[in-house]
């Protein structure tokens, strides 16, 4: 296996997986069936941070084929049909506690359903979306895009296109089309990029205000140490 990189999902710490952090088993269907042959591979992943040292179980299924690659018949692996995230059951990152709970439910939600729905986990960063503007921010109106349309100017204009994108993408979600025969999917990986960007907010806006406001106020209190030092040697 070839060493590669990756953050742990429980400490997120990158490190770098090598054999002895990985394990994988594979499982061929061969029974004759509507489907054809697939296969099953099992992966095991231990994070190599001695401080976490815990462990991850995914599973993917593909299409395969029983075929001669030269010299010898084997199974080839074709499209990847399926991926699971089976311990923990999504890749949610772990966040603060000062960063209030609905929007962490909401977050964690929307990573646990991106692979079974990704329409749903895009609904579903729309709202923890909705839910950080009225809570960071302070505005609270009666429409999403008026909310988002705000914050304009309080936010750098790459940020402000990104955050209107997880509106009209949830949307797709959250409200049917007039045309009820016109379907608009989301993918798994456009999922992905809405709950990212969540990520970036979430350390953009909550967990950046925590440690400047943290810094600030030590200083304040060396200040204050200083000033009590000096009236006592008075």
């Amino acid at each position: 296996m070839k060493p590669f990189k990756r953050k742990c999902p429980y400490c997120n710490t990158y490190s770098t997986i090598k054999d002895d952090n990985f394990h994988q088993s594979v499982t061929y269907l061969t029974i004759e069936n509507a489907s054809k042959d697939k296969s099953l591979y099992n992966e095991f992943i231990v994070c190599p941070n001695p401080d976490c040292n815990k462990y991850t179980l995914t599973a993917y299924i593909f299409d395969t084929k029983y075929t001669y690659t030269g010299n010898r018949y084997e199974y080839v692996d074709g499209k990847l049909l399926k991926e699971w995230n089976l311990i923990p059951n999504s890749q949610a990152q772990v966040f603060p506690d000062y960063i209030p709970k609905p929007l962490i439910t909401d977050y964690e939600e929307a990573c646990s359903i991106k692979e079974l729905s990704p329409k749903a986990s895009a609904t579903l960063s729309r709202r923890c979306l909705q839910g950080m503007i009225r809570d960071f921010w302070k505005i609270s109106k009666p429409r999403l895009v008026d909310e988002i349309n705000a914050i304009e100017d309080k936010v750098d204009p790459l940020t402000w296109k990104s955050i209107d994108a997880i509106r009209k993408i949830g949307n797709i979600g959250a409200h049917m089309e007039k045309d009820i025969n016109l379907i608009i999917d989301v993918d798994p990986n456009e999922a992905q990029m809405l709950i990212e960007l969540i990520e970036l907010l979430f350390n953009e806006w909550y967990i950046n205000r925590f440690e400047r406001e943290e810094r600030l106020n030590k200083i304040i209190g060396i200040s204050k140490s200083k000033e009590v030092d000096k009236a006592e040697k008075k």
